[in-house]
């Protein structure tokens, strides 16, 4: 009995169920140990089926993934960090000065001495080091850099009798790719080993995206109360902001806050403008908890909504509900598509031209992993969809004054029956957010032209009488 409610608690570890951010001994929460350990075993699995020797990779993304290292958001973009996987060996990790000395301290995951040799106090092989890249070419390029970069790379395969191998590499810099090949390093896309290991997820992987997904939901009802005519788009953004980082997020990557006649097209930026009465605004939330992230569309109305606003939700909910009822182990990228309109039904050219508004992706380390759902690729190339996945849908659509639109987007974990959403912030029809009005017959209509002669027309205006 004891062994069957132990395996019972296995499979409820692999649901979507939250629980505080902190460590705590009495209950069972994210194992970070067991996360290093099955995110570094896939892409082992993964690399040795693959055709390449090795991968280095220099995406921050990949880079935790293999490594569980993590030096600050500030450096994302900078490409100056390193790491690579041997085929038949562990990472190696080249970081940023003292932040490799921080590693060799604090991740002794990355320490590969015996037992013996840390009680003596031996040098031995620790797979974290001091190294730097090229800076996007800040450094001079006669200063070595990138070569010094290519001879620590082929020293390691060279342990490994590798370097006749192919390496996998994710994001490069030229000036690397040119001395990896000069030191006759066969250099080849490894992308997408990186990605397919990464496409399924762990049981604690799922756990902090529902986690992360749960700290948006409160950021989402801060906003629902803070909305209303005079408050503009970046102060919408800061609130979020504040209180995502309060609540423990890592990194808020973007708040997308637009409304009004910014609704259509979507500009996916937000901007200074100031909410109107009658206004549509719809937001992208994304920010990560310990690295994972979140994609989390919702829309509003502020203070009441046009009937055309109003239509257009309920279609842009249709597309969504339709599409998350079809989501189950062995359905493909096609079969939602399929389901969605073409680009051409809601007013653009194609399907590039309107690229993910009609979209799904993967969610994980980041923002965008696969599957990838549009009706640019999907229909030719499907992908299978697969117990444990997670990703996100967004549907849109404009509204018929041709300014309006509505936007929404739910995360998804990919279960044995189908699919479970764990965006929970009410969306299923349309929200109005703001003061409520009082006239001398009652409550304001929430569903209202924000041109007020028009309401009247609608309604039957009072006979205005003949002059004196």
């Amino acid at each position: 009995m004891r062994v069957i409610a132990y395996v019972v608690a296995e499979e409820r570890l692999m649901s979507t169920a939250t629980f505080g951010t902190n460590v705590v001994d009495w209950e069972t929460r994210v194992d970070v140990g067991r996360l290093r350990a099955e995110r570094l075993s896939r892409l082992k699995s993964h690399l040795e089926g693959s055709e390449v020797g090795s991968l280095l990779t220099f995406d921050f993304h990949n880079i935790r993934y293999m490594t569980a290292t993590h030096i600050g958001t500030w450096a994302m973009d900078k490409l100056i960090r390193f790491a690579l996987l041997p085929r038949g060996g562990e990472p190696v990790l080249w970081d940023f000065g003292s932040a490799a000395r921080h590693h060799q301290l604090y991740a002794p995951w990355l320490d590969y001495r015996t037992d013996d040799e840390i009680t003596r106090g031996v040098d031995g092989y620790s797979g974290a080091r001091a190294g730097i890249s090229v800076l996007r070419g800040a450094f001079h390029p006669s200063s070595g850099i990138a070569e010094s970069v290519a001879d620590k790379i082929y020293t390691e395969l060279e342990r490994f009798g590798l370097q006749n191998e192919p390496i996998g590499v994710d994001l490069i810099e030229m000036p690397v790719l040119q001395a990896l090949q000069a030191r006759g390093l066969s250099v080849v896309d490894g992308q997408q080993v990186f990605l397919e290991a990464r496409r399924i997820k762990t049981r604690d992987e799922i756990t902090l995206l529902t986690t992360a997904a749960s700290m948006v939901d409160a950021a989402y009802d801060d906003l629902y109360a803070f909305l209303r005519p005079g408050v503009r788009e970046n102060e919408t953004v800061g609130l979020v902001s504040k209180k995502l980082f309060d609540l423990g997020s890592e990194q808020v990557e973007g708040v997308n806050a637009i409304s009004g006649e910014r609704c259509s097209p979507h500009p996916h930026v937000f901007s200074d403008r100031i909410l109107r009465p009658g206004d549509p605004a719809f937001f992208d939330i994304l920010h990560s908890f310990m690295g994972y992230r979140t994609c989390y569309y919702r829309t509003f109305a502020v203070g009441s909504a046009s009937s055309a606003q109003v239509d257009a939700y309920k279609r842009c909910r249709e597309y969504m509900d339709v599409a998350i009822e079809a989501v189950k182990p062995g359905a493909t990228t096609a079969d939602i598509v399929s389901l969605w309109p073409t680009a051409q039904e809601f007013g653009f050219a194609d399907e590039e031209a309107a690229f993910a508004l009609q979209y799904g992706h993967g969610v994980g380390l980041s923002i965008w992993e696969k599957p990838i759902f549009s009706r640019l690729v999907s229909l030719d190339h499907p992908e299978v969809l697969e117990e444990g996945m997670v990703f996100a849908l967004e549907t849109y659509w404009p509204a018929s004054d041709g300014w309006g639109a509505a936007r929404i987007e739910e995360e998804l974990v990919v279960t044995a029956g189908g699919a479970e959403v764990i965006t929970k912030f009410p969306a299923e029809e349309l929200l109005v957010a703001g003061q409520r009005y009082f006239t001398t017959g009652g409550f304001l209509p929430t569903e209202r032209d924000s041109q007020s002669h028009i309401n009247n027309r609608r309604q039957g205006s009072a006979t205005i009488p003949e002059p004196a």
